[in-house]
């Protein structure tokens, strides 16, 4: 097995967010399965032998930091990474586990990323979360004295009713902390969702353009250099787990509803976990493949390796896929022409970025 990363999702939260589409579920006043989802997680993981150690582990959620430090350092001890692996921990703000921290970096944990989505409390508010501006602070302040030295904040935009300068605002409360990553993203209103059965108003077009050219600029003057389309970090301090993900390499997904990528020979297969923590507490070996035909390669590549600002080689494409390069070559020289992309190497240029989806679409 080639698979550098490893995910591993945690289904629970505290409250379920109206925006929020991930497979969580609001844990209320059950008792936490601890125990039995990290023997599950355990026996999800043995069916993965890998045959090099992962260089990144991503615990993502729902809310994994729900469970506690002797948890995560149960599961790490059966996972093999390679020296100076990076392993995050997604945390909540508003949730007292973070008073742990020392914990989870005993455990192995050496990235923490915090959902801290706007430091606006009117707005956290309006869009479902537990925590304050001041639980931001708090948690990011104790995580550094906990000894993280690599931690990101995920910050959102065009929130209902935000003006540019409100989201400019959070921007530079992000600044002020002076984590290593940002995560800037724009809400958007998901299928599924609370926010699908009864819409907020957000807002139009121009603002959301006009917000976020001045956004970039301010994270620009504050070190972040913008490398994926949400993503901004300091020099060197690139999400390393993501980067797999948007390179299209290979990566297993244990937990409830998690989702992997597996190259097996010429063929890429998806996997799929069951999203019923019960279910999948059931039946921890049991995910459901579902394989790439080669068709929809070539889109599944470009949806992945244009995000990244840098790009990737041309060699990489056929290397990732097994399909030719050729087979895009007329398609790719058009879109040079027209100066959406590099000749160089596969990466869209600043016109191609600003119409990403576009671009992307002539590769379907």
């Amino acid at each position: 097995m080639n698979a550098t990363s490893l995910y591993v999702h945690y289904p629970w939260c505290v409250r379920k967010c109206p925006y929020c589409d991930f497979d969580s579920h609001p844990i209320g006043k059950r008792a936490l399965p601890e125990t039995d989802y990290i023997d599950a997680l355990i026996r999800d993981l043995q069916g993965y032998p890998a045959s090099q150690g992962f260089r990144t582990v991503f615990f993502g959620g729902g809310t994994p930091s729900l469970f506690s430090p002797g948890s995560f350092a149960r599961l790490l001890a059966e996972v093999f990474v390679t020296r100076g692996a990076e392993i995050t921990v997604e945390a909540n703000p508003g949730a007292t586990e973070h008073r742990e921290l020392e914990g989870y970096i005993e455990a192995g944990i050496n990235r923490l990323s915090l959902g801290a989505q706007s430091f606006d409390d009117s707005r956290l508010a309006q869009i479902g979360r537990i925590h304050s501006a001041n639980d931001i602070a708090s948690c990011f302040h104790t995580a550094r004295t906990a000894g993280f030295c690599n931690i990101n904040l995920d910050l959102m935009y065009a929130l209902p009713g935000q003006s540019p300068e409100e989201a400019l605002t959070d921007l530079r409360a992000a600044t002020d902390l002076k984590p290593e990553h940002i995560s800037w993203y724009q809400l958007t209103i998901e299928p599924r969702t609370e926010f699908a059965n009864r819409p907020p108003a957000l807002p139009d077009i121009d603002t959301v353009i006009e917000l976020e050219t001045e956004g970039r600029n301010l994270l620009a003057e504050h070190g972040y250099r913008r490398y994926e389309v949400s993503a901004y970090a300091l020099a060197g301090k690139e999400c390393q787990h993501n980067l797999n993900y948007w390179s299209f390499g290979d990566y297993v997904g244990i937990g409830a509803g998690a989702h992997g990528k597996l190259t097996h020979g010429a063929s890429v297969v998806r996997t799929v976990q069951p999203r019923q923590p019960r279910r999948y507490l059931a039946e921890p070996c049991s995910p459901a493949e579902q394989p790439v035909i080669a068709a929809e390669l070539p889109a599944e590549f470009m949806m992945n390796a244009l995000r990244l600002v840098d790009g990737v080689p041309f060699e990489h494409f056929e290397a990732s896929t097994g399909v030719p390069w050729e087979h895009l070559a007329s398609q790719w020289h058009e879109a040079v022409q027209q100066g959406l992309v590099r000749d160089t190497h596969i990466a869209a240029t600043a016109l191609g970025y600003d119409h990403l989806n576009a671009l992307i679409a002539r590769f379907l």
